[in-house]
């Protein structure tokens, strides 16, 4: 027992300590690499529906208070075969039955006709429409007169889980407010066999312009869609992404809601391809509409918009705290003075204290510089005051807060991240790090259940692998970035009151400032774009002294004070994922409630 309790924190790392004992105690596992990513025991533990879950469903059912009705779409073409016949009969076999099914075909497809008209004689929910072929308008004329008043769009491929519609049902009696409603989804083959889940993430305005994550498994208000003027029938590929790109632009977070199930399976032999030129046409369009300056290019796994910079570029600050550690500062200062092409940047050192010949000899040197003001703070160390202290004697529009262990290696890394930091609502600031060995230091940043406050996303992935869904390499909304490398309006910085002094004097205080930026309505962004390499606390050390040890144990208290059930629940990272690794394998068990 005493060898698999280490072995569980060896492979949990430091974050995970806590919640390992969690796997031992509860039962959540099985921990080990080979079996936590296995999907099919997964799904007989957790997804597949037993006699008594379908029970507890239509008990739900009965107590709803609100019953919504949706009108399911499938086109029926005559070079899908009759795979349409399936996705069909996933609908007829929805435990929630207040649906209609419109089967669409073109007026010149006489035998797919036949065969939907054959069908809807078996069941009056089931429609028969007929759409011609020229034009494929369908929807206008016939929103106002649909049966339901929300509309999901299914491929002839696709095939709804038993109590997809029952989901959405729930959703809108828990939240009658909701405009659209998208779920997880998952592949299938023609034996049956399911495969690579896509565990999304909740709402993510900036994943969203990287790619089209929300998939198939969308459930859109009708009368949103009147408003959008969306007169189709059907729903896949660049259209799709264009009709969530424009709900984007309307709707509120609280209008979208993410339901973390998988409710929709997906034909692995026809997965729609969305034309790359047609994806840049319709971001380019949604940056327009949105007021938004600037371009879009194809990267792997998605797209990056390249946000344009304001002329001329506002001041950004670059805090670097440090004690010593000459040759860190040295390759920190000369690696941003020989890589960055953004021009308009000062250097804030803060001296905290040095006593190295070495070091005091070269910071007299960097004083000479002009873009570069050294600043002595003898106190003790307390990073949050350090930066805080330094922060109030910015001159800058934006302030970067800058580990003196790190080393610039992308040229554009502050043109991007100044970028992002000035659209609207945009928070913190986050960039890619890596370690020397080129693996994956930091992609972001996860909150973490019980003790482990937060964990690095993709902590250790190597150069050159995308990711979960190429979330390794797409920009995209996260709760919270590390201030090794982060970039923020010095505004709000200063509105907010800075990092924590008083309760995060070391640790979690650029979560906690992030957590803050998001209660105060701001988005906390990471980008790929800026890279760095980051040696880590290279001064600094382990906490291991008993003082440092107390520290360290009063701020994980206070986060938990503070933040709370926040802190179990991250909306950018799915509760199927496990929270004891860092590697988007499953949750032993999904962290999901229950049917009330």
């Amino acid at each position: 027992m005493v060898l698999r309790i280490l072995e569980i924190f060896r492979d949990s790392g430091f974050s995970g300590v806590g919640r390992s004992l969690g796997i031992l105690l509860r039962g959540e596992g099985p921990p080990r690499a080979q079996e936590r990513a296995d999907y099919a025991p997964w799904i007989d533990r957790y997804d597949a529906m037993t006699p008594n879950r379908r029970d507890e469903v239509r008990q739900h059912i009965e107590r709803m208070n609100h019953l919504v009705r949706f009108s399911v779409f499938i086109s029926v073409r005559s070079k899908d075969g009759a795979s349409w016949r399936g996705a069909a009969a996933s609908v007829c076999r929805q435990l929630y039955p207040h649906w209609s099914l419109y089967l669409i075909c073109e007026a010149s497809e006489a035998e797919s006709m036949k065969a939907i008209t054959e069908m809807a004689d078996s069941d009056p929910r089931i429609l028969a429409g007929v759409v011609g072929a020229a034009d494929g308008q369908l929807l206008k004329p016939a929103l106002a007169t649909l049966d339901g008043n929300w509309a999901i769009f299914l491929s002839p491929h696709d095939l709804l889980a038993e109590h997809a519609l029952f989901w959405w049902a729930d959703a809108l009696n828990r939240q009658p407010e909701l405009k659209l409603i998208y779920a997880d989804e998952d592949m299938i083959d023609a034996q049956g066999v399911r495969s690579a889940p896509h565990f999304k993430p909740d709402w993510n305005p900036d994943l969203l312009r990287s790619q089209y994550y929300l998939g198939n498994a969308v459930a859109f208000d009708t009368g949103l869609l009147r408003d959008l003027c969306v007169c189709s029938h059907e729903m896949g590929g660049t259209r799709a992404y264009d009709t969530a790109l424009r709900c984007s632009e309307l709707l509120a977070s609280s209008e979208v809601h993410h339901i973390p199930r998988l409710l929709l399976h997906r034909s692995s032999a026809a997965i729609d391809t969305l034309s790359q030129a047609g994806v840049e046409q319709v971001l380019t369009a949604h940056l327009k509409r949105a007021g938004v300056q600037g371009h879009v290019t194809r990267v792997p796994c998605g797209h990056r918009v390249h946000y344009a910079l304001p002329v001329p570029a506002p001041l950004v600050s670059l805090v670097i705290p440090t004690r010593n550690a000459a040759a860190l500062v040295r390759t920190c200062i000369e690696s941003i003075q020989r890589l960055t092409v953004y021009a308009n940047y000062e250097i804030l050192l803060i001296d905290n204290g040095s006593d190295d010949p070495e070091a005091l000899t070269y910071f007299r040197e960097l004083e000479t510089q002009p873009a570069i003001r050294v600043i002595r703070d003898d106190r003790e160390f307390n990073y949050a005051a350090l930066n805080n202290a330094a922060v109030a004697q910015a001159k800058g529009e934006l302030v970067g807060l800058i580990n003196n262990d790190v080393e610039i290696i992308s040229e554009d890394w502050l043109s991007e991240m100044v970028g992002i930091a000035l659209q609207p609502g945009v928070g913190a600031v986050g960039a890619r790090l890596w370690y020397p060995d080129h693996t994956l230091q930091h992609g972001g940043v996860v909150l973490a259940g019980s003790k482990g406050i937060a964990a690095h996303l993709h902590r250790g992935l190597p150069a050159g692998e995308p990711g979960y869904f190429g979330r390794a390499v797409l920009t995209q909304t996260l709760s919270a970035v590390t201030a090794a490398c982060l970039i923020v309006r010095t505004s709000t910085y200063r509105a907010l009151g800075g990092l924590d002094e008083v309760n995060l004097k070391v640790a979690f205080n650029d979560v906690d400032f992030c957590l803050r930026l998001r209660e105060a309505g701001y988005r906390n962004v990471w980008t790929p774009y800026a890279e760095l390499f980051h040696y880590e606390s290279a001064t600094r050390g382990e906490d291991l002294s008993p003082e440092k040890k107390a520290r360290f144990d009063s701020e994980v208290a206070y986060m938990a004070r503070r933040w709370g059930v926040a802190l179990d629940s991250d909306p950018n990272y799915n509760p199927n994922l496990t929270l004891y690794f860092d590697d988007f394998s499953f949750a032993w068990p999904p962290r999901l409630s229950v049917l009330d």
